[in-house]
């Protein structure tokens, strides 16, 4: 009988996400995690911020404003995102959104969702830092470009999305570039000074999940492989809390996500759920999977075993 062929390990290394963590995340303790924070992990960083949570989530879409802060809460969040062209500081009722979100506990991350074209981009990205500076808060030098190619799907405009990073890195913005799962997308935001690049799991408020894994881990490779701290945030498309886990799974530095949360039949509970989600995602990834195998390996020890014989052999059989 042929022997089996041996598993092809350098393929299953290929897939393991061991093989992309940075060196000073490699070893990690078995402490167990904060109510915010894992302590034996290190601050997301990007530009000049460090997150203590990897989670990012937005602020819009919520039915009441005190089901947002709650939700935003519940999230262990430290950032979040106001779309600056979007968002009303005040609902129908007349609450105004600042008195609903502790600007001394969050990090505003202004955003230019609804912009078409790089030269409204870059305006509203102006006009976010503007605000931000008058609030005395200090995400006023970031901002989060969407540039979108069409109102239907929502999908990025990668030529003015390119322009828009290349001038708004030069004016001093430290700019999270939302795009498409194309890598060469992604290389050449990077290329244009994008501070981190966002790759979308699927469209956006979908609830699609990741759509194309393997484009994201291609992303992944071509974004770290001179700079292995260099931020990769999964942004749009998350429906639920192991669409989150994936993507930390994957490698992602981090995830941004709104509309899971706010329509969730209980936002609270999913944000919290989001929470715990992120912290199993990113332990699997820093502990690092086992390879996958065609065949089975045994998990008990094959040395020191009791000798036995298939029964049907002619020494099982029972004598007469």
């Amino acid at each position: 009988m042929p022997e089996r062929p041996a598993a092809d390990e350098s393929d299953a290394l290929r897939f393991s996400s061991a093989a992309r963590i940075p060196s000073n995340c490699r070893h990690v303790s078995t402490t167990l995690p904060t109510t915010d924070s894992y302590a034996d992990d290190l601050p997301l960083k990007v530009g000049g911020h460090a997150l203590k949570s990897r989670l990012i989530v937005g602020t819009g879409r919520y039915d009441t404003m005190p089901q947002m802060r709650d939700s935003l809460d519940a999230s262990g969040s430290d950032c979040v995102t106001v779309a600056v062209r979007r968002e009303r500081l005040y609902d129908r009722s007349g609450q105004n959104i600042l008195d609903f979100l502790d600007l001394d506990r969050y990090t505003l991350l202004p955003n230019t969702a609804g912009c078409y074209t790089a030269a409204d981009a870059i305006r509203a990205a102006r006009l976010g830092r503007e605000i931000l500076r008058t609030l005395g808060n200090s995400g006023s030098d970031w901002v989060k470009l969407e540039v979108l190619g069409d109102s239907k799907t929502l999908l990025p405009d990668p030529v003015e999305t390119v322009e828009a990073c290349r001038q708004l890195a030069a004016d001093g913005f430290q700019v999270l570039c939302y795009t498409s799962d194309c890598p060469v997308t992604a290389r050449r935001l990077k290329a244009a000074g994008a501070a981190s690049v966002m790759p979308a799991g699927s469209p956006i408020g979908s609830g699609q999940g990741l759509l194309n894994p393997n484009n994201l881990r291609i992303i992944l490779e071509y974004l770290k492989e001179d700079d292995p701290d260099y931020p990769v945030i999964v942004d749009a498309g998350v429906g639920t809390a192991s669409d989150v886990s994936q993507a930390f799974e994957l490698g992602a530095d981090g995830v941004l996500l709104n509309t899971a949360i706010a329509h969730a039949r209980d936002p609270v509970r999913m944000a919290r759920a989001m929470k715990h989600a992120a912290y199993a995602g990113r332990d699997a990834f820093l502990s690092g999977r086992i390879p996958k195998r065609l065949y089975a390996a045994a998990s008990s020890p094959e040395e020191g075993v009791i000798s036995t014989r298939p029964y049907g052999s002619q020494d099982s059989q029972p004598h007469s």
